[in-house]
Formats: C-alpha cells, structure tokens, sequence
C-alpha cells in the first residue's frame, strides 16, 4: 500500500500541476501581438499606434452579457433592441449559447457591481456601455485573470487592456461646433444653446470638450449657455423652454440628444429660428423637413451595441483585434430625403444611421421593434 501511495503520489502531484497550468492559460486575458486584424474593413484601428490583442481560442457556442448603465432615452432602448435582434440572426445566433441584458440606471457602483457578478458566473464576454470610463479598471483585471473578453462601446472603459468600440465623440463635439461657425451670422458676437447629456457621463464630457476646442480657436467671441436634457426629449424640450423663457435669444442650438425636443421647444417659443447640430433621431429630421430648418444630424448608431457583440464574437475565436476600434460617424444635413435618411412611416423614436455595412450588420425596422430594451 505505501509503495503504491509512492507511485501515486508523484503522480497526482504531476497531474494537478497540469491541470493547473492548463487552467492558467485559458484563464488569461489578452497578449499584445502584432496586427494586422481580422475583418480590417470593420474592425478598423483607432489610429496608426493602436496596439492589437488576441486571447486564447475559446470554441462556442459563447455566454456573453450587456451591461448597460443609463436607460432613460430612446437611443439606449434601441441600442438594446439592436443587441437582441443581431444576437437573433442565424448567421449569429449559432454562436451564442446565453444573452444577458441588465441595465441599472447612473449607479456606477451597481454597474461594476453587475459585470463583476456576470464574471463569477463564467460569462465567457461582457460588453460595457459604462457610466463612468474611470470606475471600471478592477473588473477589466479581474476578467482578464479569469480569460473572460471586455468590450465597451459608446461611453468606453478608459483602460488599455480591453477592447473598445466606439465613433469619435470628440469629433462629434468638433463636428457641431464647426457647423454652427459656418451657419450662424458671419460678424458678431455669438450666444449658443448646448443642450447637453447627464452630468458626468463620458460622452457628454468628450462632446463638450470637442465642441469648446473649436469655439476657442475660431477667433470669435462666442457665449455659450449649457442646459442638462439628459439625451431625452422631454427633457431637452424643457431645458431648452426654460433657456428660453428666461430671456435666451440664440444664434445656434447643439443638442446632443433628445434633439426633436429642443427643436420643438424652439418652434413653440416663435422668437428666433436658428440652425441645429442634433443626433440622428428620426423625429428631429422630421421637425426640420417641416420648419425648412437648416440642421445637421450625425452620431453614433445604436448598432454600436452589435458590433461590439460581433468583436466579442470575434476575439473569443482567437482573432487578432485592435484594441481600439473606429466606427464611422453617421451624419446628414437638411433637407433630409424620405425613404433614404428620415422615415415618414417609422416612429420619431427610430434613430437613423443604425447600421453598419462595413461590418455587414443591418437591421430592418421590424427586427428592431419585435425585441424589447428591458432587462433578461
């Protein structure tokens, strides 16, 4: 017996450091390996610097949860919907074992606190639209340790060791100021409307920053009032009111979401008719269509939420991908044209842009609104 427990002994010892060792490398997070990626034409670089990731192979079908933060407009229900209906397709759906939708309002503790919670639960990806780009290092690392994939989009994770996908949210700031410089009156001073997202969300703050840097340089004296809309129309037609009513004569409006709202509100007030650089609602082109306003709408495609699926996807096979993904900016100016960039029989609600042809993702309406953009 104790020459037998000799033999075993070393044996099992043996064994469990394989075992081990084998755990280990699955559980890992991403080594830094040279590019170029898959999919190029989709999984674009953020620049020429940008560093590319590959994980260790994992074979699906995959567990993959979103972990939404801020639910209270419209833009975010249909980027939940887009989730759902691209998790739905075919070509997708054989790659998908389990999706997860939670969203837990502004709380940035309860966000953590959910993806972490996915985590534990071997969710094999997270994808990430966080409320704040800072709080979310300790899970980034805690994913890596365990081999699970991080990938944020649109308010994305200020950390170097997960993927993110997102438009240019500066340029998108940059973008409004530099049309509302070329459409307002040409000597002067200026005084503009910004009627901006929650406070402290990342967006809001990149957008802002955008918009300013342009204003700064331009030479001219421009004044700007800030009024929060919450990226909600509802919200954003009393700010802008308010802003109004209070004596608030403005040259131009940029308006990060919400944007029908505040045009209403402007309409309404019947005191000055200026130009708008708004978001992509289907409602805002409408309104601009009809008060033959001259408006800019461009922004970021609720699809964000699919292609940052279609990256987990992607990253899990064990591609090479860029860490740091760039998605086209979507924008059209007035007058909008039915059937091509504003959609007369679809709800106001609807934000055009959506899709993303380079990454072969499109939806149609009915595929949208057969999903719903609450929790599952």
């Amino acid at each position: 017996m104790k020459s037998m427990q000799k033999v075993l002994y070393p044996t099992a010892i043996g064994m469990l450091m394989t075992l081990a060792l084998s755990t280990h490398a699955l559980a890992s997070g991403p080594k830094a390996v040279s590019g170029p990626g898959a999919d190029p034409a989709c999984f674009k670089p953020e620049s020429a610097s940008t560093k590319f990731f590959q994980w260790p192979a994992n074979h699906g079908p995959y567990r993959i949860a979103l972990v939404n933060g801020f639910i209270a407009n419209d833009w975010r229900v249909q980027m939940i919907r887009v989730a759902k209906a691209y998790v739905a397709q075919p070509a997708v759906k054989k790659d998908i074992k389990e999706f997860k939708v939670v969203s837990v309002g502004q709380d940035v503790a309860a966000q953590i606190a959910a993806a972490n919670n996915f985590i534990d639960q071997g969710f094999d990806a997270i994808i990430v639209d966080a409320n704040s780009s800072a709080a979310f290092k300790g899970v980034v690392r805690k994913a890596n340790a365990k081999g699970v994939v991080v990938v944020s989009f649109d308010n994305v994770i200020d950390d170097p060791e997960q993927i993110s996908v997102n438009v240019n949210q500066h340029g998108l700031g940059e973008m409004a100021a530099t049309f509302l410089l070329k459409q307002a009156k040409p000597t002067g001073d200026l005084t503009l409307l910004h009627v901006r997202g929650p406070s402290g969300q990342p967006v809001d703050l990149a957008r802002n920053q955008g918009f300013h840097e342009v204003l700064d340089k331009s030479g001219r004296k421009v004044k700007v009032v800030d009024v929060i809309g919450n990226w909600a129309p509802g919200d954003a037609q009393k700010a802008t009111a308010d802003a109004i009513t209070a004596g608030g004569v403005f040259d131009g409006l940029y308006v990060q979401g919400g944007t029908q709202g505040a045009v209403q509100a402007m309409l309404d007030a019947g005191k000055f008719k200026a130009p708008i650089s708004g978001e992509t609602e289907n409602a805002y082109r409408l309104l601009c269509n009809k008060a033959s306003l001259t408006c800019q709408s461009g922004g970021t495609g609720p699809a964000q939420s699919a292609v940052a699926i279609k990256t987990a996807i992607a990253a899990l096979q064990g591609n090479v991908i860029p860490q740091a993904i760039a998605l086209p900016t979507s924008v059209d100016y007035s007058p909008f044209v039915a059937g091509k960039n504003v959609f007369p029989n679809l709800p106001g609600s609807f934000f055009a842009g959506n899709n993303f042809p380079s990454c072969n993702i499109g939806f149609s309406a009915e595929e949208i609104a057969a999903q719903s953009g609450t929790n599952n």
